[in-house]
């Protein structure tokens, strides 16, 4: 009977170890998305399905940490078993980013509408001075200066009493320019920031399905390397 061929055995080995690294890079991303206080924060306010992307790459990065760890076990230990179990889990993985990725397109529509009305709804925050307004306002606060915007949906009215408060951060300097305004006599921009956070929500969705595309292939190619190197052991 043939042996194992170590290139073989040692790619497999050098494949899930890389396979395990991406496990922790995905993970280790994944969670400062979440608990970054961030322009994801900002969107999963009040929105049920806005923290689903970042909890999705949580899940992913440590189920392949976990595959990734037995696939280097069944390579170096030349153990059927591992292999087999690291092939059965990378085909219901597939299995459910293909179900995932059917879900996602049915529910998009409906997440989109979802967060337009959050946004909506969010405006009433900007004129109120409980402690949760507050911080949301702070939180907006910064994207405005960063993505030159004023207000949520309909520009600096938003803010109602608290724009003097709130107006040097959607300062516009170029009054010339026309993308300003002025307002209470502060110089603004002059669109709100409600298309931009709708794109960074947008982001985040690519973000997700760029990952799981990349780990597809990853997944056929690990698929592919423990069955032959099963075969391999199983003629020994």
């Amino acid at each position: 009977m043939a042996g194992v061929s170590g290139c073989l055995k040692y790619s497999m080995f050098i494949f899930n170890s890389l396979f395990w690294l991406c496990g922790t890079v995905i993970l280790g991303v994944a969670i400062w998305v979440r608990t970054t206080k961030s322009d994801h924060e900002f969107i999963s306010h009040g929105d049920s399905y806005s923290s689903v992307p970042a909890n999705l790459l949580i899940a992913v990065g440590s189920i392949t940490m976990i595959l990734g760890f037995l696939g280097c076990c069944g390579a170096i230990k030349e153990s059927r078993c591992l292999l087999i179990l690291f092939f059965i889990g990378l085909l219901l993985i597939l299995i459910l980013q293909v179900a995932a990725g059917a879900v996602g397109v049915i529910l998009k529509p409906q997440m989109e509408r979802e967060l337009n009305q959050t946004l909506h709804e969010d405006i009433k925050l900007l004129s109120e001075t409980s402690e949760s307004a507050v911080k949301y306002q702070t939180t907006l606060a910064e994207l405005e200066e960063r993505l030159r915007c004023c207000g949520l949906i309909n520009g600096a009215s938003d803010w109602g009493t608290n724009f003097q408060k709130y107006a040097k951060y959607c300062a516009c300097t170029d009054v010339m320019n026309s993308s300003c305004e002025i307002y209470s006599g502060v110089s603004v921009y002059k669109e709100a920031c409600a298309p931009a956070i709708k794109q960074i929500f947008k982001k985040y969705l690519i973000i997700v399905i760029g990952i799981a595309f990349g780990l597809a292939f990853v997944e056929v190619l690990g698929m592919i390397f423990s069955m032959v190197l099963v075969r391999q052991i199983g003629g020994k």
